[in-house]
């Protein structure tokens, strides 16, 4: 199951992650992955997302930092940049196993630098640049996720691509 949005500005891309927010809310141990290019806007998504779910903090991206963790009311949120990753041996050394289990939300940018070292996702969202704007399809890749993404396309109408094209 997947869905497809067009994203036409940055207040856009903070909306679709929170629409994505309230179809996943406070519900435990999600895992979403973000890929694209630099600058498609996967932060700029994580940021909306977490907003909606509650965080006050400041949300920065962990390009350098590789992991931002929120704890928020219900539980923690674990931010991942991968980017910077050279091996996907590397996990171990950021203690993976150990975040992993105390997080109810794992947000993952830059997954395909893991390898199969994060397991699969409920959903994995693909970020694009598209004309003025961009682009996310959002598949759910486990049962509760395409079951998310059918909530989503339910509440979420809207323009599957650019009005450029």
């Amino acid at each position: 199951m997947s869905l497809r949005r067009f994203l036409a500005d940055e207040a856009a891309t903070r909306d679709a992650g929170a629409r994505l927010a309230e179809v996943i809310g406070a519900a435990p141990c999600w895992r979403v992955t973000l890929s694209g290019e630099l600058g498609a806007g996967k932060t700029t998504l994580v940021r909306g997302l977490l907003r909606h779910l509650g965080c006050e903090d400041r949300v920065r991206s962990p390009t350098y930092t590789l992991v931002e963790p929120y704890e928020l009311s219900w539980g923690g949120v674990l931010h991942l940049d991968l980017y910077r990753l050279a091996d996907a041996g590397e996990l171990e050394f950021l203690g993976i196993d150990d975040l992993e289990t105390a997080a109810r939300l794992m947000l993952v940018e830059w997954p395909e630098r893991a390898g199969e070292a994060l397991g699969t996702a409920d959903l994995e969202l693909e970020l694009a640049l598209e004309g003025a704007g961009r682009s996310v399809e959002i598949r759910g890749t486990s049962p509760r996720g395409a079951a998310a993404v059918e909530r989503l396309e339910a509440a979420w109408p809207g323009a599957t691509h650019s009005p450029d094209r």
